[in-house]
């Protein structure tokens, strides 16, 4: 057990080395956004640095990423290491509407929680 957890802190550690911080023009992104959508769930942390821990629930199914961003793609960023990605499709910027941050993220609007 105490190898396994040696190698995963380590693990997590490389990752963190791969994230650059983000681009001037997206840090509009930085946040913890979450949303809903029927019976989904969502929630997509964002840093400065350039990490995401991302979280996707709905009956019988759970999906989570944690890892840097690899590039933006116009909106859309993408996420990982290596061959290993995930894509997020932006539809709508994160935006400031009456006091409170929205973006729209894989078809679920997201807001971003104040700190």
């Amino acid at each position: 057990m105490k190898r396994f957890l040696s190698f995963f802190v380590i693990c997590l550690l490389g990752l963190a080395a791969c994230a650059k911080p983000l681009p001037e023009d997206r840090k509009d992104y930085v946040g913890i956004w979450t949303g809903i959508r029927g019976a989904e769930q969502m929630t997509l942390a964002i840093d400065a640095g350039g990490m995401v821990s991302y979280k996707r629930e709905k009956p019988g199914m759970s999906k989570s990423v944690n890892a840097p961003i690899k590039a933006f793609e116009g909106d859309d960023f993408v996420v990982g290491v290596g061959p290993m990605t995930t894509r997020f499709k932006v539809t709508q910027r994160p935006k400031q509407v009456e006091g409170a941050w929205t973006m729209v993220v894989d078809g679920v609007e997201l807001r971003r929680r104040e700190q």
